[in-house]
């Protein structure tokens, strides 16, 4: 009977030092499982945080240009024509995005940047539509109503609201997606801005030979000086001589497009007859002025108006 006590005893001490020693095992996995459960979430959790930095860097990083976008609508009625594949027109200038989608008829007759209920107050800003022709793929056109509508962020929903033919608001969710820079937008808009810069040739004026005015504005010096305006411009084989009056009779010479020419004049303000390369640009000329102890040459411009260029007056001219 001892015997077999001691057996059952030793036994029990065997199993409690067995559970004392495995115990700690299962606790420390347990607790190495839900660190690496919690390791992965917030991993998860840092992916997703990435992704949504990602995408607001995205719609942010947007730079100055001209973009053809996506964009959706909650409505049948309200969506881009069918003719542009749901895609309008999105630019971004200084920052600030707005995109220019045409509609399927000319039934919108406003829109709000918001709610119809701000739509509505006094004050709000409408947007009216702009008139914008369509072409189909099967070579026919229409007449639409487009607009352009401000757009506060890429790939989220934002509130517009639509003027019908019948005089009511309605609310709608729009977002702009998929913004793809369209360089031939951007080329056209630099030959554009390029041949402003450049100004107008005779040529473009269409123009014939004869006795002309023209307006002109000179800026650059102390800004004292001044030239009489309008200026006596004419034009003989598609090229313009202007004759210039200056304000004072201390000019010796004029200097324009590398060449040097001299007073027409004895007496009086000083006057010089010079080429006009072109009219509604800034034309850099030199001049050189002996009102000071020693002489200086100057730098100006001179910019002809040709919406005011017209026959000189032949009875002022007797």
């Amino acid at each position: 009977m001892k015997r077999r006590s001691f057996v059952l005893f030793l036994s029990a001490l065997t199993m409690s030092a067995a559970l004392i020693g495995t115990s700690p095992v299962l606790a420390e996995t347990k607790e190495t499982t839900e660190a690496a459960d919690s390791k992965d979430a917030d991993a998860k959790d840092a992916d997703t945080k990435d992704s949504d930095a990602k995408d607001t860097a995205d719609s942010a990083a947007l730079e100055d240009g001209v973009y053809t976008a996506e964009f959706d609508t909650d409505s049948s009625m309200f969506h881009v024509n069918e003719a542009n594949d749901k895609k309008g027109t999105l630019t971004v200038k200084d920052g600030k995005m707005t995109i220019h989608v045409s509609l399927v008829s000319k039934k919108i007759v406003n829109l709000f940047a918001g709610t119809a209920e701000d739509a509505a107050k006094d004050g709000a800003e409408i947007l009216d539509p702009t008139t914008d022709t369509v072409k189909y793929s099967d070579g026919t056109t229409e007449e639409v109503y487009g607009f352009d509508i401000p757009v506060p962020a890429i790939d989220e929903e934002f509130d517009v609201a639509i003027l019908g033919e019948k005089g009511k608001w309605y609310d709608h969710k729009v977002s702009v997606k998929d913004p793809v820079k369209d360089d031939s937008a951007e080329s056209s808009d630099a030959e554009d801005s390029k041949k402003e810069d450049a100004g107008k040739k005779i040529t473009d004026l269409g123009v014939e030979d004869g006795d002309y005015t023209a307006e002109v504005t000179l800026t650059g010096g102390s800004g004292r000086a001044t030239v009489d305006s309008p200026a006596a411009i004419t034009i003989k084989d598609d090229k313009a001589t202007a004759t210039i009056v200056w304000s004072s009779p201390n000019y010796d010479y004029m200097i324009v497009d590398d060449q040097k020419y001299e007073p027409v004049n004895k007496d009086g303000n000083s006057t010089f007859e010079i080429p006009v390369s072109a009219f509604d640009t800034e034309l850099a000329v030199t001049a050189d002025t002996t009102a000071m102890s020693t002489p200086h040459e100057i730098d100006y411009t001179l910019n002809f108006d040709s919406s005011t260029l017209k026959e000189a007056d032949k009875k002022a001219e007797k």
